[in-house]
């Protein structure tokens, strides 16, 4: 990683873009935070921070002259709540393929009083229930979200939609709780996973019964499944219930199948022969 130093803001190309803005470029130096960028002196209406490693759009210094973010493929999970203090003239963010999960993570932007393009593109905040709605609700200077044109329909509907704080709020809650495709999982979700998986391991006794259970199919897909559970540690639903009773059940036979042996043992050959000469032979009978 690379650190954003006045240094490397100095040595980096600074340009007149295609639209006659003063550019600076910083892609692609897997840049992990904003910082130094007073070294800048507000010299430049664009600046391009894509293809780095930024996780937090926040620490910036006052840019009274900066009109346009690009900020695209980043690690971007959180925004400074006061990001409007420091860029009072921001219209243009491009937030394209970043790590952006629920809407109430937009909010902060709401901040920025002069905001009207937008892009949250290859975010998974756009997967969410009303998700651009809810963004044309918070951003009311808003113009173009993820390059399509902000209609006037699209305003009244999300007036209509969002007339409460109530719902709003509701918006927010159901953002965090629907799971999409690609999402991160929460640390403490897979950490409660894995404990419940600890939970449900079978015991010694447990083992048994599914040996037993194997001893006892009928079919080949029955005999494949529990062999499949015993492999993998994890205790069949179907046989939770029966485990206890199913390893008794083992137990009790091995119990049996040892006392038979046992007697067995003790009628040797001596007994076997006791009895032959107390039977009386054929001829003797008649």
């Amino acid at each position: 990683m690379v650190r954003l130093t006045a240094d490397l803001i100095w040595k980096s190309p600074h340009f007149f873009n295609a639209i006659k803005e003063r550019e600076l470029d910083l892609r692609g130096n897997k840049i992990p935070v904003i910082e130094n960028l007073g070294a800048t002196e507000d010299q430049f209406d664009t600046i391009d921070l894509s293809d780095n490693e930024i996780v937090k759009l926040e620490n910036f210094p006052l840019l009274n002259r900066l009109g346009t973010l690009i900020i695209n493929n980043n690690r971007i999970t959180r925004i400074n709540p006061n990001i409007g203090e420091f860029l009072p003239k921001l219209h243009t963010l491009v937030l394209t393929n970043n790590r952006l999960v629920n809407l109430v993570e937009i909010d902060p932007l709401a901040s920025l009083p002069k905001l009207q393009f937008l892009s949250l593109l290859d975010n998974n905040i756009t997967k969410k229930p009303n998700y651009r709605l809810y963004v044309i609700h918070k951003l009311k200077q808003l113009r173009v979200l993820d390059f399509k044109k902000v209609k006037n329909k699209e305003r009244l509907e999300a007036r209509n939609l969002f007339a409460s704080k109530e719902v709003e709020e509701e918006a927010k809650k159901e953002s965090t709780t629907t799971f999409t495709p690609g999402e991160v999982p929460n640390v403490s979700e897979v950490a409660e996973e894995q404990q419940t998986q600890k939970v449900t391991a079978p015991t010694p006794e447990q083992i048994i019964a599914i040996k037993a259970a194997i001893v006892n199919s009928q079919t080949l897909e029955e005999v494949a499944r529990l062999e499949k559970a015993l492999k993998s540690g994890q205790l069949p639903s179907d046989l939770k219930l029966d485990a206890e009773t199913g390893a008794n059940g083992v137990k009790e036979k091995d119990e049996n199948m040892v006392s038979n042996s046992e007697n067995e043992d003790d009628g040797g050959p001596e007994d076997s022969e006791e009895q032959r000469d107390s039977e009386p032979t054929a001829m003797e009978q008649e």
